[in-house]
């Protein structure tokens, strides 16, 4: 089966009343484009100076993917209905493990690569205590986070490791260069974005991501590995979460134990205010993608209008809290159309 849109209607509608109108299908996508234009043209009318200036633009594209390629794969966590609150700490394990080996004198492919499998294997753990021993993910993911954290911190000693580009040119050249005067970053949150999409809406895989969030008895009833497949979509969060926190530490030339931080909120906002249901079953890569670029943009705007800089989580709670009431609402009456057929 393959999943046909990236914001899942639902199978009644398709039955009763034919293929899905284009506004009904793109709702989501539609809003957060809606909201992003009229944000970007308030902050222009408050702060032309800046948001005129491309320089705000490039360290936009500089630092917004740093959580916004961890929000792309989170989508499918949430999709299905649970939650992963641990992703800042696998960002420090799994780098930890790079550093601890590149200076040891390992080649950093093998040594990129082991940190990569330590991401995937936090993502497994998480998915299998979830799914298979059915511990609510909101538990099971904030003791992990601690386990992750904790054993990054013993391992390093709670120090840190400079990463210097002539130490580490392949590092840098991976993730802190600007090919054709772009910033790479957001050149692979593009092809995160390209490949999360794919993987969601064109394979068996993303269809049963959506039907295990929708209606998990009955993607049971239907022959579907419901743990198999919350365990994938964990993994794809602990592999994003290492990617992340490799690029963050060498665009900040350092490594710490602590990485990661200050990314949790940022994240959960990014998907949330994407489009993804807080309730699983429907979610848009493609929102979370837009999302994540609104809310880095939302301290700049705050502070380059002149309003003081405490006003930024005030507007990060109203836009959290207004997007996730509207989406609510309109789900409600897109059921009950789907229903009624009307």
């Amino acid at each position: 089966m393959v999943a046909e849109t990236d914001a899942k209607v639902a199978k009644p509608a398709d039955n009763r009343v034919g293929k899905p109108s284009f506004w009904r299908r793109y709702v989501s996508q539609l809003g957060i484009v809606s909201v992003g234009f009229a944000m970007w043209l308030a902050f222009v009318i408050a702060a032309p100076q800046v948001f005129m200036n491309w320089n705000i633009y490039i360290a936009f594209a500089q630092t917004t993917p740093q959580f916004g390629i961890i929000a792309i794969a989170l989508t499918f966590v949430v999709i299905t209905g649970e939650i992963d609150l641990s992703f800042p700490s696998i960002m420090a394990l799994g780098s930890c493990v790079f550093v601890l080996l590149a200076p040891a004198g390992v080649p950093w492919p093998i040594a990129m690569a082991a940190a990569f499998a330590t991401g995937a294997f936090c993502g497994w753990i998480n998915g299998t205590l979830v799914s298979w021993l059915n511990i609510p993910s909101l538990v099971i993911t904030i003791g992990t986070s601690f386990l992750f954290r904790g054993l990054s911190l013993v391992l390093m000693g709670g120090t840190g490791v400079p990463l210097p580009a002539a130490q580490y040119p392949a590092l840098h050249a991976i993730f802190r260069s600007m090919p054709f005067g772009i910033p790479i970053q957001t050149i692979w949150m593009v092809v995160f974005l390209i490949v999360a999409w794919l993987l969601l809406n064109r394979t068996r895989f993303g269809a049963h991501v959506f039907l295990v969030g929708d209606n998990p008895t009955s993607a049971r009833l239907m022959g579907i590995n419901a743990v198999s497949v919350k365990t994938r979509a964990f993994i794809l969060v602990g592999v994003a979460a290492t990617f992340s926190g490799l690029m963050t530490s060498t665009f900040g030339f350092h490594f710490w134990p602590s990485l990661g931080e200050g990314f949790l909120l940022n994240t959960i906002a990014s998907v949330f205010l994407g489009g993804t249901s807080v309730f699983g079953g429907t979610g848009s890569v493609v929102g979370s993608f837009f999302a994540a670029f609104i809310i880095g943009a939302i301290n700049a705007g705050i502070v380059s209008a002149g309003i003081n800089a405490f006003y930024t989580q005030l507007a990060f709670g109203l836009v959290i809290v207004v997007s996730v009431v509207l989406q609510t609402l309109i789900d409600r009456r897109i059921r009950r159309q789907s229903l009624t057929g009307r």
